[in-house]
């Protein structure tokens, strides 16, 4: 009963943490999973947001441990050999693709990925992890989805199958679940009506998806983590000849005269490729489905003082119009300036993530696994393996520091025109 009580406070506790943040000061994060993870798309987002766009924490660590073809079960017999050297305090876990077999379910399947899932909590917890983010498989796609052993629908329905064991298993361990399977069900269905069901949301083979798929599982990550989206806020009075903004952005100047406020931002809005018409796989061409801007990525201008219409730029960008109605309530910079003082910078961090993330599975493969495998046939008490890992995670933890310090204060203008 104690054990049962816990758990329920334990799952309250998570529950309330997300009107703010799972992530805090000092935390490494191990983004885990297979093929989809290790294809370095929404993992790469993850660390984006984490240290662009999110509210900033200190000493941040980022560790992405995808691997090819694997399961949740091989996952649980490496968490200590690749997973646990990271010291990570926070653990996303995104399995079931391969677990269903791409065919129908059977209680085989069932039981074997429900046992994978309960067994990879209770390790994780048995290292100390407590903060947990069990999610689901995403679904694939009917228009690209082509491997044998069951048509799409079938393999879909063997999914949302393995996706309620995730819930289940979440709820029964007192960790959080995140429906990965349902925000991409729902987004592809919109994606779809509005554009055929022949356009693509999860890639060439319907299993891996593009960038705009990967920002589907990225927002419901994002969400689970507790964000709330609220990058920045910039308020001018017009009449008055005031403007401010909250943390993370400063109003360095306002020119009443001219309708130019000069600010510095050292939180960014989180920046696309391409705009929201594309369909060759951007990822802001998922955007119109995907309410990514309106939960994650608010980067929002109040004027107050406008009758009729004004034009806004931003950083000399094409201006956009806006009513004073509009604007009075507040308008989302980041949902309608594509490109935007901040792509720039937003794209060189960017590399910095990809960069380490990239490093980190040859870490694995190159430094860790090698000391796993030749530890057994050394003499005992040698160290020289030690060390050898020791040398690749210092490595890794100066990649860290290189990709956060990749993020520079930006200088940026604002200005507002009457008409």
């Amino acid at each position: 009963m104690k054990l049962f009580v816990f758990g329920l406070a334990l799952f309250s506790f998570f529950s309330l943490a997300q009107a703010a943040s799972l992530i805090q000061d000092n935390d490494t994060l191990a983004i885990c999973g297979d093929s989809i993870t290790a294809q370095h798309e929404y993992s790469a987002m993850l660390g984006d947001y984490l240290i662009m766009s999110a509210p900033p924490v200190r000493n941040l660590g980022v560790v992405q441990r995808g691997r090819i073809l694997e399961k949740a079960c091989d996952f649980v017999g490496r968490i200590d050999s690749d997973i646990m050297p990271f010291k990570p305090t926070i653990v996303t876990s995104c399995f079931g693709m391969n677990d269903g077999g791409y065919g129908p379910l059977t209680d085989d399947i069932a039981n074997a990925y429900r046992k994978a899932q309960t067994d990879t909590v209770e390790k994780l917890k048995q290292n100390g992890i407590t903060r947990i983010l069990l999610a689901s498989p995403k679904c694939v796609d009917p228009a690209t989805y082509n491997r044998p052993g069951a048509d799409a629908a079938t393999y879909n329905k063997t999914l949302a199958a393995l996706a309620d064991i995730d819930k289940d298993v979440a709820a029964k361990e007192g960790v959080i679940y995140v429906d990965v399977f349902g925000t991409y069900t729902d987004v592809m269905n919109k994606a779809k009506a509005a554009r055929g069901a022949n356009y693509a949301v999860a890639g060439p083979d319907g299993v891996h998806p593009g960038p705009d798929g990967h920002l589907i599982i990225a927002y419901a990550f994002l969400k689970a983590l507790g964000y709330d989206g609220a990058i920045a806020t910039v308020t001018v009075d017009m009449n008055a000849g005031q403007a401010d903004a909250t943390p993370g952005t400063r109003v360095v100047s306002f020119d009443k005269s001219t309708g130019t406020v000069n600010i510095e931002c050292t939180r960014y809005p989180f920046c696309f490729s391409g705009v929201p018409t594309d369909t060759n796989g951007n990822d802001a061409g998922i955007l119109p489905f995907l309410p990514f801007n309106q939960d994650l990525n608010r980067y929002m201008l109040v004027v107050k003082g406008i009758t009729g219409k004004a034009k806004v730029s931003w950083g000399g960008y094409p201006a956009q119009e806006f009513s004073g109605d509009d604007l009075a309530k507040g308008v989302n910079l980041a949902a309608y300036f594509w490109d935007n003082p901040f792509h720039g910078p937003f794209f060189y961090a960017d590399h910095a993530v990809l960069v380490q993330q990239a490093y980190q599975e040859r870490l694995v493969q190159d430094f860790l696994v090698v000391k796993r495998d030749y530890q057994q046939v050394l003499p005992p008490g040698y160290t020289g393996l030690d060390q050898f890992a020791t040398l690749g995670l210092t490595l890794n933890n100066d990649l860290n520091k290189a990709s956060q310090a990749a993020v520079k204060p930006i200088d940026t203008v604002i200005r507002i025109e009457r008409e």
